[in-house]
């Protein structure tokens, strides 16, 4: 949440003759901060890799460690996490029963890998036979 810049009070008589005078000297007006609107290249490029989601990606390794103990035994026997990325799950199942199997417990499946790496890291899991 942005917090409001403090208002600035009314300069006082002085402050007004003293930038009347130093504009005269100057031969132009007091140059504006040029600090104001300066950010650092590292905000910059922190915010364009969150954007293309890599900051906060996923590890997919950390996946892969995790895929057995989030599915379980049978399951993770007869599956194996292939990608995750852009928030997208895929899976690798061996037979064709498995995968109609599978695509009947996404919900259920989707809800634990939420629990385990969060709610925004993983958003759909696909299956694929292989």
């Amino acid at each position: 949440m942005a917090m409001a810049a403090p208002r600035r009070q009314k300069p006082t008589r002085r402050e007004v003759i003293h930038d009347e005078l130093v504009s005269e000297w100057l031969g132009c007006e007091k140059p504006l901060n040029t600090n104001r609107n300066v950010s650092s290249a590292a905000a910059w490029v922190d915010a364009i890799l969150k954007s293309q989601f890599f900051a906060d990606s996923l590890d997919e390794e950390e996946v892969k460690k995790a895929w057995k103990e989030i599915a379980g035994d049978f399951i993770g026997a007869n599956t194996e996490p292939v990608s995750a990325k852009e928030g997208n799950l895929i899976l690798r199942v061996t037979q064709p029963a498995m995968r109609f199997h599978l695509e009947q417990m996404k919900p259920d499946l989707l809800r634990r890998i939420r629990e385990r790496f969060g709610e925004d890291k993983i958003k759909s899991v696909r299956f694929t036979l292989g």
